[in-house]
């Protein structure tokens, strides 16, 4: 009994494609193999889904099933149901017509039911499905750019039918086989959450020798404890004393470079930005990159000897100011 591939993807039969996509990559996320390593199961439900999916994305192969509650490759050609592989040679065609008709008639169905599969197959070969996948990264390699490893599940080709389209134990006709392909990509620098990765060919194979299609990582960036990013800028808060945002200092900072040397002004104010050029994001298929941008946090000491409490009533008394000014409000009088 074929598997019922509405059920499979938990979706009903006038969901509409955009539905049914939803409902495939919720799936397929929950039960892909490198979430649940070593769980068989999850395996094979993953191939189902798969499965399902490849026939409820593709119109033509959803109307067929819709149809006759089930799809086999070559379907399409012939109008898929009852008939789909039924052959007319060993048909009397001598009683029709008193054998009057009997080429026109063997030539009618011999070209609608066994020719149609071939010229179809030969001439409009359909590509492979896309296939698209999730991927999680480190901030620091999305900004410099890695490579990864992923376990990609994919159609590919059943050597044993040679694409064909024939059938054998280890395939589900169409002459294509399900397996896991272990597969290093390269991430370009630059990539931020949402970024697509292509993978040319290393989607599933096409049936009857149609070009595969392709690979998709979809990137999703990690969060990083010093460091976060505005368009090609990289921004950071960096701690400094009150006598380095006073005097002015040469202080050093972190970058996703490394470490590098920032000059602090006199008179530095608390949250000012200060700006490392060239030391941002390299702009993605681009030349040059962007900044960082340093955003000052002053750290006011811990105060507990007269000494010191009286060496800053001398300063405030030296340099006095009112902060609050100008935004109407007197001083502390």
């Amino acid at each position: 009994m074929p598997e019922n591939y509405y059920k499979v993807l938990d979706a009903k039969r006038n969901s509409s494609q955009s539905e049914i996509k939803k409902a495939y990559r919720r799936l397929a996320r929950k039960h892909h193999p490198d979430v649940n390593p070593g769980d068989k199961s999850a395996e094979e439900r993953f191939k189902q889904i798969q499965e399902a999916y490849k026939v409820l994305s593709d119109p033509d192969k959803r109307k067929i099933y819709d149809r006759y509650g089930d799809y086999r490759p070559g379907q399409e050609a012939t109008g898929g149901g009852a008939f789909g592989d039924f052959r007319f040679s060993g048909l009397d065609y001598g009683n029709v017509g008193g054998g009057r008709w009997q080429g026109a008639f063997r030539n009618v169905f011999t070209e609608f039911f066994e020719g149609g599969r071939s010229r179809t197959s030969a001439h409009h070969p359909r590509r492979g499905r896309d296939l698209e996948y999730q991927i999680e990264i480190p901030f620091l390699d999305a900004v410099r750019g890695t490579q990864t490893r992923i376990n990609a599940s994919r159609r590919d080709v059943c050597f044993k039918c040679k694409g064909s389209g024939g059938h054998c134990s280890q395939c589900s006709g169409g002459g294509l086989i399900q397996k896991v392909e272990s597969l290093r990509v390269r991430i370009p620098a630059g990539m931020k959450t949402g970024s697509r990765v292509r993978v040319p060919g290393k989607g599933d194979a096409a049936e009857f020798g149609g070009p595969p299609g392709d690979l998709f990582l979809v990137v999703r960036v990690q969060p990083h404890p010093l460091f976060s990013r505005q368009g090609n800028n990289i921004v950071c808060t960096v701690p400094v004393t009150f006598e380095e945002a006073a005097l002015g200092a040469e202080i050093e900072v972190p970058t996703v470079a490394g470490r590098a040397r920032l000059k602090i002004p006199p008179g530095t104010q608390s949250g000012q930005k200060l700006r490392l050029r060239g030391r941002g994001v390299p702009s993605a298929g681009k030349r040059g990159r962007g900044d960082q941008l340093v955003e000052v946090k002053v750290v006011l000491p811990e105060i507990s000897d007269e000494r010191s409490i009286e060496l800053l009533r001398e300063l405030a008394r030296l340099n006095p100011q009112n902060p609050r000014e100008s935004i109407g409000l007197a001083g502390s009088g």
